[in-house]
């Protein structure tokens, strides 16, 4: 075995859904403010009641049973995540705990709105080096746990979810080369900070800089992958804000890609926003196995990692 592959995905969101007409009666806002300006119509938000670790956990089983696997098979568990309250135990531990996988090593990586590439990446460096045969990896964050619900620029943006894929050594590369980065001295751009912590952003600055210098990057993972950006069947970017995810797509290349555009029901998920997003369109047949698509995280820090999959 000298590659990895994903060989399933799965994805959860929290029943009730927040629309905007609903947050026009929280904030001043309105429908037409917010699908004009970020085209997100409605959002998951999760209760109280369910942490985190939940809503990975049901991602990670959903995954598991899509890829004909017992949590025993599982080797190693990352979990992307920058909404985790608790230091320890890690959501990648609660996780493992709650679907019963018994000895995997279990490690947390936050890169906020890129965690979930990255922490691909890291499986996929793993596998690749015989560290595990089996990887769960998935992206989860309860972002309503972060927002201020007064602040319209902010609370209009986001949802609560999960997204989870299952990487397996493969004797093929079905997991292309990640090529990552930061511009750590703009990292102020995103946040999440402060006591309780907050979700703020400078929003112009994140769109110039997405719809500006991130083109160029996108079309450098795919020539990693010896792929021209016509040749990919799909392009799932970070579910950010539909302003960006279109200009982007289209400045990428990807002529003949189904672009996932799962911002407009699920808003900006965060970690969860890539995988979420890749799971529905596996789900949905709008490509199929064997595709070339093109993951793409961007956000905190500011950080960016894409790669080029092949769709389980």
């Amino acid at each position: 075995m000298n590659g990895s592959r994903i060989a399933a995905v799965g994805h959860y969101q929290p029943a009730r859904v927040l629309t905007n007409e609903e947050l026009a009666g929280m904030v001043d806002t309105s429908d037409e403010w917010i699908t004009s300006r970020v085209g997100i119509r409605t959002r998951h938000i999760a209760g109280p009641d369910e942490p985190v670790d939940e809503l990975a956990a049901h991602a990670a089983a959903k995954a598991l049973a899509a890829a004909g696997l017992a949590p025993s098979d599982i080797d190693l568990v990352l979990v992307a995540t920058s909404t985790a309250i608790d230091r320890s135990p890690n959501m990648a531990a609660r996780v493992a705990a709650r679907i019963g996988i018994p000895s995997p090593a279990a490690m947390d990586i936050n890169v906020v709105c890129a965690g979930f590439t990255h922490a691909l990446a890291t499986a996929d460096h793993a596998v690749r080096a015989g560290a595990a045969v089996r990887a769960l990896v998935i992206g989860a964050d309860k972002m309503s746990d972060v927002t201020d619900w007064s602040d319209r620029t902010t609370c209009v943006l986001v949802g609560d979810g999960a997204g989870a894929a299952v990487v397996e050594a493969s004797g093929e590369a079905g997991i292309g080369p990640v090529l990552w980065g930061s511009v750590p001295e703009m990292g102020h751009a995103v946040r999440i900070e402060g006591q309780p912590a907050r979700f703020a952003q400078e929003g112009q600055s994140v769109y110039r800089w997405a719809t500006t210098q991130l083109p160029a990057i996108a079309r450098r993972a795919c020539e990693r992958a010896g792929l021209a950006p016509m040749d990919l069947a799909g392009v799932v970017l970070h579910q950010a804000n539909l302003r960006i995810i279109e200009p982007l797509a289209e400045k990428i290349g990807a002529v003949n890609a189904v672009v996932a555009r799962d911002v407009s029901e699920s808003g900006n998920t965060s970690a969860a926003s890539i995988p979420l997003a890749l799971s529905k369109l596996v789900e949905q047949g709008r490509i199929s196995t064997g595709d070339p698509v093109l993951l793409f995280g961007f956000g905190g820090n500011l950080s960016y990692a894409g790669q080029v999959v092949r769709c389980p």
